[in-house]
């Protein structure tokens, strides 16, 4: 354990336990994970500024379907164009907490998908935009630890606190045992050598009389 865990690339037994990738396809993988999420948002950002939010005349079906009201907020995107994390700004909306902000925008609708309340989307719409946000937020919160899986990075870390938290003392009590063994051992050795010597005794004495 502690070889691989000081040397993770070297060949040794756990390799054939544990499917490790090399470090360059992980940080592929988080990259592509990355890239997903910007593109899943950015196309959320754009149905919103173009369809949700537009005030479009009745002849613009289905782009119109009776939207009114407040107009829905962005959705903050959690990284940069390079792929690195990104503040959010104070008029976005965290992915944590899209699903129910946006629950707030959703208009009732007749049987012709017209909105008969105020509201910026449909039932049908709020549903499609929900996925595609709960992928993103999946993507964007457990990305980074399937990549440590994926890579070892995870596992490794396990391994180094067993052995800095655990080893040492169970080395201690292991030592403990094997004294306690040993001693035992011996005085069953002992045991056996006094025995073979008093019986020897015994049956000297027995021919002596």
């Amino acid at each position: 354990m502690s070889q691989w865990v000081a040397n993770p690339t070297a060949r040794t037994a756990l390799d054939d336990i544990l499917p490790c990738v090399d470090n360059a396809t992980a940080q592929e993988t988080s990259k592509r994970s990355i890239e997903v999420t910007i593109q899943i948002v950015t196309v959320i950002n754009q149905v919103i500024k173009t369809v949700s939010n537009g005030n479009f005349p009745p002849s613009y079906a289905p782009l119109y379907y009776n939207q009114s009201g407040p107009l829905m907020p962005p959705l903050c995107n959690p990284y940069n164009s390079d792929f690195t994390n990104r503040t959010c700004d104070p008029n976005e909306v965290a992915l944590s907490e899209a699903t129910r902000v946006y629950k707030k925008y959703v208009c009732q609708i007749s049987s012709s998908q017209m909105c008969t309340t105020t509201g910026r989307v449909t039932p049908d719409s709020f549903s499609q935009m929900s996925a595609a946000i709960e992928l993103s937020y999946t993507l964007y919160l457990y990305g980074p630890f399937l990549v440590d899986l994926q890579d070892c990075t995870f596992v490794r870390q396990t391994f180094t606190d067993i052995l800095q938290d655990h080893c040492p003392g169970l080395c201690r009590y292991l030592n403990w045992i094997y004294i306690g063994l040993l001693m035992v051992s011996l005085a069953v050795m002992f045991s056996l050598i006094f025995w073979v010597i008093y019986g020897r005794e015994r049956r000297y004495r027995v021919y002596t009389n």
